[in-house]
């Protein structure tokens, strides 16, 4: 289970500590599916960072299965299996795909399992297994081999954050496939911070966040048409990156 205690994170503009995360609480349950969205410039993004260990909260705490890790490092929370997918996923030349599955899995994979986590998320695999992870490939193809790593790890809690930034409708169509299977065969908790329509109404939880603070969390089924009621009358939540 995760935790988030009176979390706060401010950074100095040089001359005023500026409030990104105000005093945000909140549970995840073990196994549950929550999407935090909002407008861009709320917090999001920076609360995912926070979960992660990528930035360090300036007050609060974050408990994860009892254990208080905000001040724990981005590795010592990767071994307690805490996984996260960046909004633009790394890139590296030199690596093929199947060595970073087998080194987000921890050990040599056969090629069958390589096989089986990238036809997951819609890659014919033996085209990719010994492609390398470099400029060659799009940005879907990236997003969705950066999903097979983390199906590859034993993890506890997965952040996602923003899967669908810069990829294309097919793509796109492929990640929510993707989501809707882990939905299907859950194991670890997920949260994925997303604008999307069709990847919030896979979520248990929705949590919406702005202006650094949790305007409103409640069930998919409570909180969906209250979004939905605030996009048909023009409320956008795109806007600066958040």
């Amino acid at each position: 289970m995760l935790e988030l205690k009176n979390i706060s994170f401010a950074v100095n503009d040089g001359k005023d500590d500026l409030g990104i995360v105000k005093d945000v609480s909140f549970t995840v349950d073990d196994g549950k599916f929550i999407v935090i969205t909002g407008p861009n410039g709320g917090g999001k993004s920076t609360l995912a960072r926070l979960i992660m260990g990528i930035e360090k909260p300036t007050a609060g705490q974050i408990i994860f299965n009892g254990t208080d890790i905000a001040g724990m490092s981005i590795t010592e929370r990767a071994k307690m299996g805490i996984g996260y997918a960046f909004q633009q996923p790394p890139r590296f030349k030199g690596l093929t795909v199947r060595r970073l599955l087998s080194l987000a899995h921890g050990s040599e994979l056969p090629e069958d399992q390589c096989c089986s986590y990238l036809t997951k998320v819609g890659l014919c695999s033996k085209d990719y297994l010994n492609r390398e992870v470099d400029a060659s490939l799009s940005g879907g193809e990236v997003k969705r081999i950066e999903i097979a790593t983390l199906m590859a790890r034993d993890l506890k809690l997965a952040i996602y954050d923003e899967p669908e930034a810069g990829i294309d409708l097919w793509s796109f169509t492929m990640l929510v496939e993707s989501f809707k299977s882990m939905m299907k065969n859950r194991r670890e908790s997920v949260i994925i911070i997303s604008h999307q329509e069709r990847i919030m109404q896979l979520a248990d939880e929705i949590i919406v966040i702005a202006d650094g603070k949790i305007r409103d969390r409640g069930p998919k089924n409570e909180i969906f048409p209250k979004l939905m009621g605030e996009f048909s009358e023009g409320c956008d939540f795109r806007g600066k990156e958040g």
